[in-house]
Order: C-alpha cells, then sequence, then structure tokens
C-alpha cells in the first residue's frame, strides 16, 4: 500500500472516530462528567499515552524556533479547539454538531487566503458565503432548546469557533510534520496542553465521583481517550505528512452522515427541517469551495 493511500485510511479513521464520538460523549454531559472536566481527562489521557509510545521511537530534539509554533499548535488544537467543540455538545445536540463541523474546510479556505496568500475565485468566494449563511441558519432559525440540549444556538456557535480553531492548527502543525515524527509532536502538545486546560478544566476534572461510576461510562470515556484523542490526533499527524491540509478537511463531510445515523439510531438526536436546510447551505458551500477549475486540452 502506498503512503497516499496509507494517509487516505488514516484520515477516514479519524473522520470514523469523530463520527462516533458526537454521540457517545454527548450522553456523558453533565450527567458523569462537565464538559471542561471530560477535556482535562482527554488531554491527561492523550498526554501519558503518547509519552509512554515516545519510549519506543527514536528521540527528537525541538529546535528553540519551533517552541512558539508547538505552543500556538497545542493552544489552537488541544485546548481551545477542545474546550469549545464539548462545551457546545453539551449545550447542543449530537447532529447540530456533526454538520456545523463540515464548515471547517470552508473556514480554512479563508484562513488560507488571509495567511498563506492563496488566491480565492468567485467560485469559491460564493461557497464561503454560502457556508457561513449555513452555519448561521443552523445557529439563529433552528431549535432553541430540547431535553438534552439547553442553549443550542450559543452550542452552535461554540461548534463554529472550534471548527476555526481547529482550521487554525492545520495551518500551524503542517510545516512541523515535515520536521517532526507524529509521536514527537503530540506528546510535545498534549503535555502544554495538560497545562493550558488547568485553568479552566482541572476542578471539573476533581469533582467527578470515579468510583461511583458506571462501567459503561468508563467505556466511553476509554473510547474518547484512546479513540477521539490519541488515534485521531495521531492518524491526523501521519496523515498530513502525505496530504494537504485541505485534502483532510475534506473528510470532515463523513462526520454529518456517520454522526446523524449514529444519533438517530441511538434516538440521540432527530433532524427539523431547518437542519436540513442549513446542512444542505454548508454541504454547497463546502462543494463550491473544493470544487477544482477543470483545465481543458
Amino acid at each position: 500500500m502506498s503512503k497516499r493511500h496509507l494517509a487516505l485510511l488514516a484520515a477516514f479513521g479519524a473522520s470514523f472516530i469523530y463520527g462516533i464520538n458526537h454521540t457517545l460523549a454527548k450522553d456523558l454531559m453533565p450527567t458523569y462528567i462537565p464538559a471542561y472536566g471530560f477535556i482535562m481527562l482527554r488531554v491527561l489521557g492523550g498526554a501519558i499515552l503518547f509519552w509512554i509510545t515516545s519510549l519506543f521511537v527514536p528521540t527528537q530534539k525541538i529546535e528553540h524556533k519551533d517552541y512558539w509554533r508547538m505552543l500556538a499548535c497545542a493552544f489552537t488544537g488541544m485546548t481551545l479547539n477542545m474546550l469549545m467543540f464539548f462545551k457546545g455538545l453539551e449545550l447542543s445536540t449530537p447532529i447540530n454538531s456533526s454538520v456545523v463541523i463540515t464548515v471547517a474546510p470552508v473556514i480554512l479556505l479563508l484562513l488560507s487566503a488571509i495567511f498563506l496568500k492563496e488566491k480565492i475565485t468567485f467560485l469559491k468566494g460564493s461557497g464561503i458565503t454560502l457556508g457561513l449563511v449555513g452555519a448561521l441558519v443552523l445557529i439563529l432559525f433552528g431549535v432553541k432548546t430540547q431535553s438534552n440540549a439547553p442553549n443550542i444556538p450559543l452550542g452552535n456557535t461554540l461548534f463554529l469557533v472550534n471548527a476555526t480553531a481547529y482550521s487554525i492548527y492545520l495551518i500551524l502543525v503542517k510545516p512541523l510534520t515535515a520536521k517532526y515524527s507524529s509521536i514527537t509532536l503530540m506528546k510535545w502538545f498534549f503535555l502544554i496542553a495538560v497545562f493550558t486546560n488547568a485553568p479552566v478544566g482541572m476542578s471539573q476534572f476533581l469533582e467527578v465521583q470515579w468510583t461511583a461510576l458506571p462501567l459503561h461510562v468508563i467505556g466511553v470515556m476509554a473510547f474518547v481517550v484512546i479513540g477521539t484523542t490519541y488515534l485521531t490526533y495521531l492518524f491526523n499527524v501521519f496523515a498530513l505528512r502525505t496530504l494537504k491540509p485541505s485534502t483532510i478537511g475534506v473528510f470532515i463531510y463523513l462526520q454529518p452522515l456517520l454522526g446523524t445515523l449514529i444519533a438517530i439510531l441511538l434516538g440521540a438526536d432527530k433532524l427539523t427541517t431547518t437542519r436540513i436546510f442549513g446542512a444542505l447551505l454548508i454541504f454547497a458551500g463546502v462543494y463550491f469551495t473544493t470544487k477544482r477549475k477543470r483545465v481543458s486540452g
């Protein structure tokens, strides 16, 4: 199997796990663990797993000039990204989270134009507009509350911030993937994230009655730490060594399909006309922003 095929498989694996995570993680918050406490569990678990893994691979020294970029990656990818997603999931619904996150490639293109000076054509500009309008439809005109979602508009807004933070992370981390191994990057990112998340999440983490948790809850927490944290970040960084950030972004489109299917099957959420309309606008925006101009001849 070629490096590209392995990279594509890794990107697919990450999106598949994320699609499952939308519903599984929702069931735990805030009944068993608050959102920020959940994030502390993720970064602590991720840091431990990546540092253990690093014992079995060659050690790499980080160059001084890369320190600030690594700090920025840890903040956008393992702090702001996670804080916004899990708090949003606590307030909103699994289907909304899986749909709004698909606006990330649109945001990624916009940020690439700003910071990497990539040209935005009329078609891509139209796509950016449609995608953002779709996200706003879900935020402003969707259902405001339901039994398991106390503040859906605010939750959807946090998903939008989450998508922006993740897009910035993909741009920042790309140059580092050419210099350092996936394990080297992840062990430092998550160690930094333990300290950047602690002021917000440590108190909630310590309040959890760990010995009283049901076995199935512990199982879901293990899935989130090992699958949604350890494996997905490892898969994405591995894929970035071969693929462009925009290509990785395409796999995000799998999440609403998987997330919606799982949420409906488990009775955790339901489709509405507004959600379908907002999703169609986002998908149309994604289509236009990723459509390549056909070269004749």
